[in-house]
């Protein structure tokens, strides 16, 4: 177990600071995170989309399903160019998509805790983060007609608060292995 948590310290340190880091520029810039943030995810899953329709037609002679994945990777096109020229409609369903990540995370940040050691010191930080994180992807999925940036904002606000919880779950869990 001592392994694990000197793997695992650090791992969670750099996702705090990475969800500070975040947070900061969401706050500062909301317009601008928002669009790099629609058009970051829609040119990742474009250019998944290309490579699996390229894999899927190399593959047609020895796969037989090579057809699945060549659908597949023209949704992916598909989804990315909605992303690149009708961003509202794809801002909508990333909203829904980080509202979703959020309870889902919430909730295994509120279940994990009860799974530890009962003399595990601190493991009280994870719920409350799990509670936000909750609370946030409601209010998220509530008022959908917010407009982008004010969630931009709340979505700064979200990150730093749990980038700072997670290197405070960092340093504790440091603090185990010594």
């Amino acid at each position: 177990m001592e392994k694990l948590l000197e793997r695992v310290w650090w791992e969670l340190a750099i996702r705090g600071l990475v969800a500070i880091l975040f947070g900061v520029l969401a706050i500062f810039w909301p317009g601008l995170t928002l669009a790099l943030l629609i058009l970051f995810v829609g040119a990742f899953i474009f250019v998944d989309g290309t490579f699996a329709v390229v894999g899927s037609l190399k593959k047609r002679k020895s796969n037989k399903s090579w057809w699945l994945t060549l659908i597949s990777g023209l949704f992916g096109i598909g989804i990315g160019i909605i992303a690149f020229f009708w961003t509202d409609i794809f801002g909508l369903t990333l909203l829904i998509l980080i509202a979703a990540w959020a309870i889902v995370t919430g909730l295994m940040e509120i279940i994990v805790p009860f799974k530890l050691p009962k003399d595990v010191k601190g493991k009280w930080l994870l719920p409350i983060g799990g509670i936000v994180s909750v609370i946030f992807g409601i209010v998220m999925v509530s008022w959908p007609g917010a407009t982008a940036l004010a969630l931009v904002l709340w979505i700064g606000i979200f990150a730093i608060f749990i980038g700072i919880l997670m290197l405070a779950v960092a340093f504790k869990v440091r603090s185990w292995t010594k």
